[in-house]
């Protein structure tokens, strides 16, 4: 079971690497009015979305202690995330404070992967 699970954590971080990859990518035409919301970016939140699900699930099944309420805060933020990603995936520029909400929600939940033990 920790192979699975170890398999689907790289697969989440796969996610978060497309999704802040994408909004690094962006960063530079930000100030330009320029920035666009790339299909990897899209990819990555849905990917970020599964994954974390199914992590929660293999680690529930494998008795591990699951945090509720950290899987919850980081579940809202990336709801709030998908929701810009997917409502902005189709326009030509996107408002640079948009790019900059998705970029701080996804550092933001990485953190809080991360530092809350």
């Amino acid at each position: 079971m920790d192979v699975l699970i170890n398999i689907f954590v790289a697969l989440h971080i796969i996610g978060i690497a497309a999704l802040l990859g994408g909004f690094f990518a962006q960063m530079k035409v930000m100030g330009t009015g320029q920035a666009r919301i790339t299909p990897g970016m899209l990819h990555g939140a849905f990917t970020m979305l599964a994954t974390g699900l199914i992590l929660v699930g293999l680690n529930q099944a494998a008795g591990h202690e699951v945090n509720n309420l950290k899987i919850a805060i980081k579940l809202a933020l990336l709801v709030v995330i998908l929701g810009l990603v997917y409502v902005k995936r189709d326009e030509e520029k996107v408002p640079a404070a948009v790019m900059g909400s998705v970029g701080l929600l996804t550092t933001a939940n990485i953190f809080i992967a991360t530092v809350w033990t």
